[in-house]
């Protein structure tokens, strides 16, 4: 398409370079007094090179000043043909009439009137007829309008190429776009299962090191006990494994609800680390999206080993109710009191999980005569990202 434009700026060009440079061959090959020729010559080198100045195809364009130095310059030669006709006996200013309707804006858009007014004027005083004089400038103004429906075609052509650029930039950009998206989409899924991963491991390897603790102290004194324990290890570490299966390979929604899956995690809690795990649940529950379940659980299990890892508890409290809408959960220990809350990766997590989901997470400690740390998260009901699809 710039090819296509650059063709039709050479053409108007080629066709004004034309219109002078056949002057200039008639005024050579016309006898006459050199002074006078010369002066001409000079004139009509001005009327073609200055205006040459504020347009040349593909490096300079000023369509208002061409127009005023061509109309001033050419337009003066082509009356002073009129006058003079010993050098050409039918002088026209059909070519450039035809560039400056090419290169026709707003600005110029009293072009339309001169081209047809200079002859016409002129002409008629020379002492033509009406006709003829009308005929020369309409003849102008045909060349004009030509030239303007020329520029409509490369005006088109140029939006064209411009659309054209556009549309690939805007490609590229989407292109720049998806590659951002799908970086981000991959840094987000490392951080997740990270997080999956920090979660589900850190509770399975305190339970098996509590469980591994107490069977070692158990082993000279009490062997038949410690087979008993290391069977049940070995069954919590298959448990263990198909839940690192689950979160690595996304086997997505599944059938548990989340107080089951909470009571299953208590009672497993309790039994390999000996900790006191009491739960108080609704009797009805709300369904939620796998998302919800999994950052409550999470949130859970962290607390739970926080509580034993940090706290060294012995009492675990949980309770979970739903208040108008909004599902609040209270994990409270009876362990040693925090002296100076630092949010590590393990409560950092926590805390972004729950704010994904719409929840709010806050954590506190009393050092009185019942000391005790406290979880407390409350998630609305209605959040975009707990409801259950249908």
């Amino acid at each position: 398409m710039k090819k296509i434009i650059a063709f039709m700026d050479w053409s108007i060009f080629s066709l004004r370079f034309y219109h002078y440079l056949l002057l200039a061959i008639l005024i050579l090959t016309v006898p006459g007094d050199s002074a006078h020729v010369q002066l001409e010559i000079i004139w009509l080198l001005a009327a073609f090179l200055v205006p040459i100045l504020f347009w040349f195809p593909q490096l300079r364009l000023n369509n208002l000043w061409f127009c005023i130095t061509e109309v001033i310059l050419g337009g003066s030669y082509y009356v002073n043909m009129t006058i003079h006709s010993e050098f050409i006996s039918s002088p026209d200013y059909l070519l450039p009439s035809l560039t400056m309707g090419y290169l026709l804006t707003r600005k110029t858009f009293w072009i339309i009137p001169t081209v047809f007014l200079i002859p016409f004027v002129f002409l008629f005083n020379q002492g033509y007829t009406l006709n003829q004089s009308m005929s020369m400038g309409f003849d102008n103004l045909l060349f004009c309008f030509i030239g303007i429906w020329v520029s409509f075609i490369a005006n088109a052509y140029r939006q064209k190429n411009a659309l054209a650029v556009e549309v690939a930039h805007q490609n590229r950009l989407l292109s720049h776009y998806a590659a951002q998206v799908e970086k981000l989409t991959l840094m987000e899924e490392r951080s997740r299962m990270s997080k999956e991963l920090h979660d589900t491991l850190g509770h399975s390897f305190i339970s098996l090191i509590m469980s591994l603790d107490a069977a070692i102290a158990l082993l000279d004194h009490k062997p038949a006990e410690v087979k008993d324990r290391l069977i049940r290890l070995r069954a919590l570490a298959e448990r263990n494994l198909d839940e690192m299966r689950d979160v690595v390979h996304e086997m997505g929604e599944d059938d548990n609800s989340l107080f089951k899956q909470i009571s299953v995690l208590a009672d497993s809690f309790a039994e390999h680390t000996g900790t006191n795990v009491t739960l108080n649940l609704p009797m009805t529950e709300h369904a939620m999206l796998l998302k919800a379940r999994q950052a409550i659980l999470r949130m859970i299990q962290e607390s739970f080993t926080n509580a034993l890892k940090h706290g060294k508890a012995s009492k675990l409290n949980l309770e979970l109710s739903f208040v108008e809408e909004v599902l609040h959960i209270v994990i409270r220990n009876n362990g040693k009191p925090l002296d100076k809350l630092e949010y590590g990766f393990g409560l950092t997590t926590m805390k972004q999980r729950i704010q994904e989901i719409g929840g709010k997470l806050t954590l506190s400690s009393s050092s009185g005569a019942t000391s005790f740390t406290e979880v407390r998260c409350e998630i609305p009901l209605n959040g975009v990202m707990l409801h259950a699809e249908d």
